[in-house]
């Protein structure tokens, strides 16, 4: 049975920029872009999916399959089937990963503590080493350590939780 429209409005008011940013990563114009937006939420309607994961990680994850499957049909047609569709269809899908975990990463990381998060980005993001961080957030280097340890944990609780396997 599919979705009623005012929550599918609201998943659209949501998420649809969201998407359309993504997409847009890897589409050749913002037509494409916002067919595959399109495509996505009329999936989501149609299908009524049992969502056990975030919204914004299952709309991404369709995303990316949408995206993926148009540039197989593209790749299909005799006229511009070339002969490195294998390696350009595996570049296409490394691209697109790529952005999708970009994307869920950043939704991880929103969604983990200011302190947690400040920590997990100056190590891992600015690659400081734990005196470095200590000394830019400007605690003691054994609460770097500490927070580093839990954020971490809570990162991947957070990551579990959106569907994201490891």
């Amino acid at each position: 049975m599919p979705l009623d429209e005012q929550t599918v409005a609201e998943i659209y008011r949501d998420h649809a920029p969201a998407l359309r940013r993504f997409a847009m990563g890897m589409s050749a114009t913002p037509a494409q872009a916002e067919d595959v937006v399109q495509e996505t939420i009329l999936r989501i309607w149609q299908q009524n999916p049992r969502i056990t994961t975030s919204m914004r990680s299952y709309l991404f994850r369709t995303a990316r399959n949408i995206i993926i499957d148009n540039f197989r049909r593209q790749q299909r047609r005799p006229q511009q089937a070339q002969s490195g569709e294998p390696e350009q269809l595996a570049a296409t899908v490394g691209h697109v990963d790529g952005l999708l975990t970009k994307v869920l990463m950043e939704e991880a990381l929103a969604r983990l503590s200011a302190e947690h998060r400040d920590v997990i980005v100056a190590l891992h993001y600015r690659r400081c080493t734990a005196l470095e961080a200590a000394g830019q957030l400007q605690i003691p280097v054994g609460t770097v350590k500490s927070r580093a340890f839990y954020a971490l944990k809570s990162l991947r609780g957070i990551l579990d939780e959106m569907g994201v396997a490891p």
